[in-house]
């Protein structure tokens, strides 16, 4: 009788207690899993790409900075000297370019034209000149230095015309195929010369690379500071990660994209809508060669979780609590 009585009690006390743990593992799979993380601090350091005085710092720390923004400026006077001498020469080259591209004025053929009919007609006369010695010399009329010096006089003449055409030549064919390239290398090389100088003239001015806060200002106006040198480091507040770990055993219930909320102490009730968006390939330290089962539950691997629409309230380094909600588990339940 009492066995009768004791098997639908214990029946019954087996099936709640079945129950309760079915309860808490659905509760578990639908709930997702929880993990502890901080808002990962993103910072970058601002400095001058080139060298010189600062005349302007116009940013305090914790001011709010945005893209594009001039946050200081150096002395642009050196600067701008480089820019003009460089814009100089290049207006140099390229007049000189010009002209040997046009090769020679007409006025300079004229004037080379000129002197080969001056060098023809010199020569006309040293030659009768040198025709009429030749006829006293065979008669013994003159000396053999008058003829000398007639002969002489021709083979000049005859010379400084050869001389005169070759440079009436040289005029009509114009500068030579590779003295113009060399001259267009030239012109290259001043734009490339300018443009140098104009780049190192817009560094003068440090522009805010993204928007954000200034967390410190390291240089003051007057100061003489040398390329990289920091003037300014700046808080990144957009976008905004969190930072997380997970454990390795429950490593295959994630996956990138996944949904999640974003707890913070300041405002509980009101969550951060999230996803993850990386999952480390590799653990955060080197296990040993040979592992245990209860090693390897001690291996965890860094999330990081994307916040989708961030406020003033979620700063760099807060402490959250991240509720990963794994939705292809529950779309998989309703089915």
């Amino acid at each position: 009788m009492k066995k009768k009585v004791l098997l639908p009690i214990v029946g019954v006390l087996l099936f709640v207690v079945g129950w309760y743990f079915y309860q808490t593992w659905s509760h578990r799979k639908q709930d997702g899993l929880e993990l502890h993380g901080n808002v990962d601090i993103r910072q970058v350091n601002l400095g001058f790409r080139v060298s010189g005085r600062i005349q302007e710092m116009r940013r305090e720390e914790g001011d709010q900075v945005h893209a594009g923004e001039v946050i200081a400026v150096l002395d642009q006077g050196p600067y701008q000297n480089q820019v003009d001498f460089a814009k100089a020469q290049l207006a140099q080259q390229i007049a000189n370019l010009t002209k040997e591209q046009n090769g020679n004025r007409a006025e300079e053929i004229a004037q080379s034209r000129a002197l080969v009919e001056l060098a023809k007609a010199n020569l006309a006369n040293a030659e009768g000149t040198f025709n009429r010695q030749l006829n006293l010399a065979r008669t013994s009329v003159i000396s053999k230095q008058d003829y000398d010096n007639a002969t002489m006089t021709r083979d000049v003449d005859r010379a400084q015309l050869s001389s005169a055409q070759a440079n009436l030549d040289l005029e009509n064919a114009g500068w030579r195929v590779e003295d113009i390239e060399a001259a267009r290398a030239q012109v290259d090389n001043a734009r490339a010369n300018l443009q140098s100088a104009q780049l190192n003239l817009s560094d003068c001015q440090l522009v805010a690379p993204t928007d954000g806060y200034i967390i410190t200002r390291a240089l003051e106006p007057g100061a003489i500071v040398a390329a990289g040198t920091t003037a300014y480091s700046m808080c990144l507040y957009s976008p905004v990660w969190i930072r997380t770990y997970i454990d390795e055993s429950d490593l295959g219930r994630i996956y990138p994209g996944m949904k999640a909320l974003v707890y913070t102490d300041t405002n509980p009730n009101k969550p951060y809508e999230g996803q993850i968006g990386f999952i480390s390939p590799i653990a955060e330290f080197t296990p040993k060669t040979v592992e245990t089962r209860e090693l390897r539950t001690d291996l965890v691997f860094r999330l990081r979780v994307i916040i989708q629409n961030p406020d003033r309230y979620l700063r760099q380094g807060t402490p959250v609590t991240v509720k990963l909600l794994d939705t292809n588990a529950n779309q998989s339940g309703k089915n």
